[in-house]
């Protein structure tokens, strides 16, 4: 299975497993801009130079060389599962992509066909009820991974421990996995533990959000969008990056984390 979602700078500096909707533009970013001293122009994901990736073919064995053998830093950064899932929602579902289509063509229609989901009309611009289009988008979250139907779970909302495991079950280890909630903090740690070519300002560092402006802005707070069942879905769907990265279940408005993660617990739990 090898490692995928997995970068590795080309000057072997340091590791990084993506997480999709955790920053991982900005993290690629600083990554990129940590060898060449100047950042990407476009969309870090659409990179195929200056930077390994799982993706790229001619990478595979780097990668895997570097993360077999420890030899270099290597991290993750998580998010709020309640936060996360909703990002996904406007992003994916409500929003037009950056090939001006929607995300995976006829994933929309689907949804709107079978959950009843609206998403604001051709452009995403008209008024709709967000909040029940939301739930519903929850169902199909739940179907998707539960039961594979009607289509295999998309990485942007499966599970995060699921996408932080392969890392480990084929032979990784993270030094650090920090908060996309505090992530000047973590990436600091990071920068740290490492040498980099260019010295990296994260007071200076662009938030680069490859989603912003795609979908109809968040018109309520969090909780709102989460009712019992919500949360109880979210629960089946989430549970282990609750209790893993130590995210606040019971309080859907809390974004922030109560705890640090405990990497020993981490690798234990998602090693096997």
């Amino acid at each position: 299975m090898g490692f995928p979602g997995t970068w590795m700078t080309e000057s072997e500096s340091v590791v990084y497993r993506v997480v999709p909707k955790c920053a991982c533009s900005t993290i690629g970013q600083i990554m990129f801009y940590s060898d060449h001293g100047v950042f990407f122009d476009g969309d870090i994901h659409d990179a195929t130079a200056g930077m390994h990736k799982w993706a790229i073919e001619a990478s595979q064995a780097k990668i895997e060389k570097n993360v077999k053998g420890h030899k270099s830093y290597a991290f993750t950064c998580v998010r709020n599962p309640y936060t996360r899932v909703l990002s996904s929602f406007f992003d994916k579902i409500c929003g037009i992509q950056r090939n001006g289509k929607r995300y995976r063509g006829n994933l929309v229609p689907l949804l709107t066909q079978k959950y009843g989901i609206e998403v604001g009309g051709e452009d995403g611009r008209a008024e709709f009820d967000q909040i029940a289009s939301f739930r519903r988008f929850l169902l199909f979250t739940r179907d998707t991974i539960r039961w594979k139907k009607p289509m295999e779970p998309d990485i942007h909302w499966s599970a995060m421990s699921g996408h932080v495991s392969t890392f480990i079950a084929n032979g990784g280890r993270y030094d650090q996995i920090f908060f996309t909630e505090k992530f000047d903090e973590g990436m600091q740690v990071v920068l740290n533990a490492i040498k980099t070519k260019h010295k990296v300002n994260l007071k200076k560092i662009p938030k680069f959000n490859e989603s912003e402006g795609h979908g109809p802005k968040r018109l309520h707070p969090v909780e709102d969008y989460f009712d019992d069942l919500s949360r109880h879905l979210v629960w089946e769907i989430y549970k282990r990056d609750f209790q893993l990265f130590k995210y606040d279940f019971d309080n859907p408005a809390n974004k922030m984390p109560l705890g640090e993660v405990d990497l020993d617990e981490v690798h234990a739990k998602l090693g096997d």
